[in-house]
């Protein structure tokens, strides 16, 4: 349910909110904490644990972007964002994602180009992309239509085309604090959506007409030919490809992890031709407070993903201790859906992507420790982006997995006993010895 937290316009920084008190008002929270610990915090005393508060991160952001909200008619550089929700599928709702304002915007809807960026950077990228939504069933694609067509066009251009949005209002000042929901930008329903001077990339347009060519082998091929995943992934959500009596829309959120499925599975086929790894290897680093390590085994392909979420941080928001989950595949892979989410999908990307480049294939053991700092989602895209950096760098190299696991755990603050019983790969390759001698 969403609520107006009336506090906000006095709490807001004064140098960010300037003369915008009414727009800092009339912001509406959804699935906040609970009230009675905001009203005793308001943004300073930090009791939820943050180093920041989270809702005043986002309104700061929203304020700043209040020329998002301001019209029901946005024109501007729309850099080729699409979503499509999941409430109501198969009927959903479905729009195209434009900023207010002209020039080169693909920053805003490119995930690869945002590690390193700050917190605040990346919300803002979210909040100036004003959303218009219309309801669709899912197999609109299949019969056309002026809006779907132009919204799939929208999806496969090749650089920021300028558009007109006609919303049947202005867009409303929602906070989404939801655990497992990327920052979303404001939103509005749709009534009209032009766009001029496109240009799409050929390569999303090929496979686009090709109605015999299935969806599966169309993002393979995409992949292999240089197209960015946060690309195929959005064309993907829109049916733009795919067999001609099979094209469907996919929520936003579905569409990113069954592109990073099938891209990791395409490369783990290749990966398992190639010989092992000849030592353990120890990669790890820290991105938006998370704390990653990767452990790569001399063995056949194998592979494990395991998170800890630190009391105070989303999943774990009252827990005493830190609470671990996790799931693997063995070499012959998984027929059911990971249990730990879409995160194990983009990990087992940038996991597989690393092998083939090195022509190698390894157990691979992925953890990763969210400490109370990490101020507020980001999306599955942080995960992917994140192992992408880590493993690009030069590992550690050790001839024994004691000596591995040694080193490993000087980057984790989580002993490794709780690793070891939160991990099933692990307890495989300890059991020829006592778990005693690692610990």
């Amino acid at each position: 349910m969403s609520n107006r937290i009336r506090w906000l316009g006095a709490v807001v920084d004064p140098e960010i909110l300037g003369n915008q008190v009414p727009a800092a008002r009339s912001i509406e929270v959804v699935d906040k904490p609970s009230a009675e610990m905001c009203l005793q915090c308001r943004g300073t005393r930090l009791l939820c644990g943050k180093p920041r508060c989270p809702i005043l991160a986002q309104a700061e952001s929203m304020v700043k972007h209040e020329r998002a909200f301001a019209s029901a008619l946005v024109e501007g550089s729309s850099p080729g964002g699409v979503f499509v929700g999941r409430f109501g599928y198969p009927k959903v709702y479905v729009g195209p994602m434009v900023p207010p304002y002209h020039g080169n915007t693909e920053i805003l809807d490119t995930p690869e180009h945002w590690l390193g960026r700050s917190v605040d950077e990346i919300v803002g990228y979210r909040f100036a992309l004003v959303r218009g939504n219309m309801r669709a069933n899912i197999f609109d694609v299949q019969t056309g239509g002026r809006l779907i067509e132009r919204i799939q066009e929208l999806s496969m251009v090749d650089r920021p085309v300028d558009a007109e949005l006609r919303l049947t209002k202005r867009p409303r000042k929602v906070l989404v604090l939801s655990e497992d929901s990327q920052p979303l930008g404001p939103s509005a329903p749709l009534n009209s959506f032009n766009l001029t001077n496109v240009a799409v990339d050929r390569r999303l347009e090929a496979v686009h007409y090709d109605r015999h060519l299935k969806a599966a082998g169309a993002v393979v091929e995409l992949y292999q030919k240089g197209v960015l995943v946060s690309r195929i992934q959005r064309a993907f959500s829109v049916g733009a490809f795919g067999i001609e009596r099979a094209r469907k829309l996919v929520p936003t959120r579905w569409s990113i992890t069954a592109v990073d499925s099938l891209l990791s599975q395409a490369l783990i086929d290749e990966v398992k031709h190639f010989g092992t790894i000849d030592e353990y290897r120890v990669h790890a680093d820290t991105y938006f407070d998370n704390r990653y390590v990767a452990l790569l085994m001399p063995e056949p392909w194998k592979f494990e993903w395991i998170e800890a979420w630190f009391p105070q941080t989303h999943w774990n928001a009252y827990g005493a201790s830190p609470a671990l989950m996790g799931d693997y595949e063995e070499y012959w892979g998984r027929t059911t859906y990971a249990s730990v989410g879409g995160c194990y999908y983009s990990t087992r990307l940038a996991a597989a992507e690393r092998l083939k480049a090195d022509r190698r294939q390894a157990g691979s053991i992925l953890l990763r420790e969210i400490h109370p700092s990490y101020l507020l989602p980001l999306g599955v895209w942080n995960v992917r982006e994140s192992i992408r950096s880590l493993l690009a760098k030069p590992p550690a190299k050790f001839d024994t997995l004691h000596a591995a696991l040694t080193h490993a755990m000087s980057y984790l603050r989580i002993p490794l006993p709780r690793w070891i019983a939160a991990s099933a790969l692990l307890r495989r390759a300890l059991s020829q010895g006592k778990i005693t001698d690692f610990v």
